[in-house]
């Protein structure tokens, strides 16, 4: 499964960006998808997660209420809609394919990895 992520930049504390994540697979809609991030000198750090149906979905306490997980699966594409963003929310994004439909949340239960998108909030 090839991921290709976009829509990452810098923008000032308080904005908003929108990230979206292709992927160029018909089996789309029968894996779970989730957004990771990783600042510099940090781990790789869940983000948001949404299962294959989009019924269950998972944000980190860091971002529930400003981060909302979305996908369409007629265009095999997930998005992470980022609001009043703060300069801790800095950090390489990189979205993520699971091999079950189910929602995952750990890194080690997503099989394939987008490039990953810089997103720099200013202060």
């Amino acid at each position: 499964v090839q991921l290709q992520a976009s829509g990452g930049g810098l923008v000032q504390a308080g904005g908003s960006l929108r990230l979206s994540c292709a992927a160029a697979r018909s089996t789309f809609s029968s894996r779970a998808m989730g957004w990771f991030r990783q600042a510099p000198g940090k781990e790789r750090e869940i983000v948001a997660a949404m299962s294959g149906s989009s019924i269950n979905t998972y944000h980190a306490d860091s971002v529930k209420g400003r981060f909302t997980i979305s996908r369409d699966n007629a265009k095999n594409t997930v998005y992470l809609q980022m609001n009043s963003l703060k300069p801790e929310d800095t950090a390489v994004y990189y979205c993520a394919a699971s091999n079950t439909a189910l929602l995952v949340f750990t890194t080690n239960s997503y099989a394939y990895w987008g490039q990953g998108t810089l997103v720099t909030v200013s202060s």
